[in-house]
């Protein structure tokens, strides 16, 4: 089993900045690739960026492109997600994700919240 614990949401202006942090634990060596999803409202869940634990390959949805990045620190067992020049389209619970060859985890979610 692989445990997955989210910080750092919160509510910040358009144009802030805001960094999301995945605390993994347990039998993270079968974890192959960790992802940010996010949920908005009535839409559905998608995928926001992902990492393959492998060799540190990125991917990103287009909406987010140059302005969120996802990164790992091994000796933390962490993942990041820095998010920048954020929009108010950006506002959605963001949970983080972690596949091994067979199961999928989650996290339980944080709120990000992107008003004026």
């Amino acid at each position: 089993q692989v445990q997955l614990v989210e910080s750092g949401g919160g509510l910040v202006q358009p144009w802030g900045s805001l960094r999301l942090s995945c605390a993994a634990s347990g039998s993270i060596f079968s974890i192959l690739v960790m992802g940010w999803y996010r949920q908005a409202p009535g839409k559905e869940r998608e995928l926001v960026a992902s990492i393959t634990m492998r060799n540190g390959r990125t991917a990103y949805v287009d909406s987010v492109k140059g302005r969120f990045t996802i990164s790992r620190d091994d000796a933390k067992i962490t993942v990041y997600l820095q998010m920048n020049t954020l929009k108010p389209e950006d506002t959605a619970v963001y949970y983080c994700n972690g596949d091994s060859s067979n199961q999928r985890y989650w996290g339980q979610g944080t709120q990000v919240t992107v008003s004026s």
